[in-house]
């Protein structure tokens, strides 16, 4: 099996990136992929960055909000956030979600 293509999703490590949000990082030459499990009543605060962020539920609630609108995902409604738009989270079940971010996050490569 050639492993710079096929690799062990069990393999990456899981990192804490915020209090509750446990992530499976995997870097290509133009993306960063986020797998995430959060635990119920986790928050992320207001923030924003250059990426672009598609934001996916694959279980569970989240609540989104961006530019100042709450919104809850689920596994039917995902999110496209522009680069440098305010955003902020919150688990209002147990979730696994996935994050797209172009460009690489390289603050999440260094973790």
């Amino acid at each position: 099996m050639d492993t710079t293509i096929f690799q062990q999703f069990a393999n990456i490590p899981t990192k804490e990136i915020a209090p509750g949000y446990f992530s499976k990082l995997i870097h290509t030459n133009n993306n960063t992929i986020n797998f995430i499990e959060v635990t119920a009543g986790s928050r992320v605060p207001v923030h924003s960055h250059v990426h672009e962020q598609c934001a996916f539920v694959i279980e569970g609630q989240f609540e989104l909000t961006v530019n100042g609108e709450p919104q809850i995902l689920d596994a039917g409604l995902f999110a496209v956030i522009p680069s440098n738009v305010p955003h902020s989270g919150y688990a209002v079940t147990d979730c696994k979600l996935i994050d797209i971010f172009s460009p690489v996050r390289e603050d999440y490569r260094n973790l």
